[in-house]
């Protein structure tokens, strides 16, 4: 599928929402990790290149459309500022005047953060079983010209700022969502041999239809986490390149001793590793051990790795091995719907 690229616009001296993905977790008032948001760093100094007036727009948490302090995205100002060197103005409103006037009285390379958009229940939200709202998407849009998505960890839900906006004014594709579709095609649809997986996490109903799907065309599927608890208690039937563990850790909150060499030999043997997920209770020591046993083998591998879900990259960025990956998705769901070969509703809107 072709989409456009923010590379096509003629965005020079243009008014641009730019769609983000800082749904991060806080602590004390501060982003825990600001991966997330540097990953927009390239669009917006491309956008800046341009003389565009930016305002970047993102949900945050779940205020079940309401307006929340503690879901307000003024609190993560200054995480923004560090992450991508500009000043940051808040404007707190997503739509109507304030933010007219907020975009005619930018400054010189300052942006503009919007409030939450999930404060407004027209956004959409597939947990309450809510559609987004037409008119909603409409005036988001209101007053720009552009729209550039660079929240591929947003863009598996129909939302009014995610496929709405499209239906409205031109919108392209940024950096970041370039390059995850890129890599994650890699892996779907281009792996080297022998290629695995690594599946772990809580949620069985999320991850088996994963699972399923790398079944079909990698050499091995290794399966830890609750996930591999279930699939056992549940006598869930696979071919012989899932791996499931035949030991564990006390009560099962880990995997064991037996089961990480076998897992990190394949590793090592690997010329794909794509892993989603932890291997247990890995935010409780001694739980902690296969995830980041795990997390060793992969970074030490020699062939392409991808790894990708909050979790996961949180050990990843904890052990200071960022730079080990190829590839590391800002996806969580996201992910796990694309490499599914589930059709996602914000690439899907800038479809050429």
């Amino acid at each position: 599928m072709e989409i456009k690229k923010i590379q096509e616009a003629e965005l020079e001296n243009k008014k641009v929402i730019l769609r983000v993905g800082f749904d991060v977790s806080v602590e004390n008032g501060h982003a825990k990790e600001l991966f997330k948001i540097k990953t927009v760093k390239e669009t917006v100094d491309y956008l800046v290149s341009k003389n565009a007036k930016i305002a970047m727009m993102t949900y945050f948490g779940r205020p079940r459309g309401k307006k929340d302090i503690k879901f307000s995205l003024n609190q993560l100002v200054g995480d923004i500022e560090q992450a991508l060197g500009y000043k940051i103005k808040f404007v707190p409103d997503c739509i109507g005047k304030k933010v007219e006037e907020a975009m005619d009285n930018l400054g010189e390379k300052e942006l503009i953060m919007l409030e939450n958009v999930r404060f407004y229940p027209g956004e959409g939200d597939f947990e309450m079983g809510l559609d987004y709202d037409e008119e909603f998407a409409k005036k988001l849009a209101q007053g720009f010209d552009f729209f550039i998505n660079d929240a591929f960890s947003q863009s598996h839900r129909s939302q009014a700022s995610i496929s709405g906006i499209p239906k409205y004014i031109p919108s392209y594709a940024g950096f970041l969502m370039q390059k995850e579709i890129e890599n994650l095609n890699h892996v779907l649809h281009e792996p080297d041999y022998p290629a695995t997986a690594i599946i772990g996490g809580a949620k069985i109903e999320t991850k088996l239809p994963l699972i399923k799907a790398f079944e079909k065309t990698y050499t091995h599927v290794l399966v830890g986490g609750r996930v591999a608890n279930e699939a056992i208690d549940q006598k869930i039937e696979f071919s012989a390149k899932v791996i499931l563990p035949n030991d564990f850790a006390k009560d099962r909150l880990d995997i064991g001793e037996k089961t990480l060499e076998r897992f990190k030999d394949i590793i090592n043997h690997s010329k794909v590793v794509v892993w989603n997920g932890p291997m247990g209770k890995f935010e409780e020591p001694p739980y902690d051990k296969g995830t980041r046993d795990i997390l060793d083998a992969v970074a030490d591998c020699d062939g392409f790795t991808l790894i990708g879900g909050g979790e996961s990259v949180q050990v990843l960025e904890e052990n200071g091995l960022m730079d080990k990956v190829s590839f590391v998705s800002t996806g969580g769901g996201a992910m796990l719907e694309y490499l599914s070969g589930n059709s996602m509703p914000g690439i899907e809107a800038l479809k050429k």
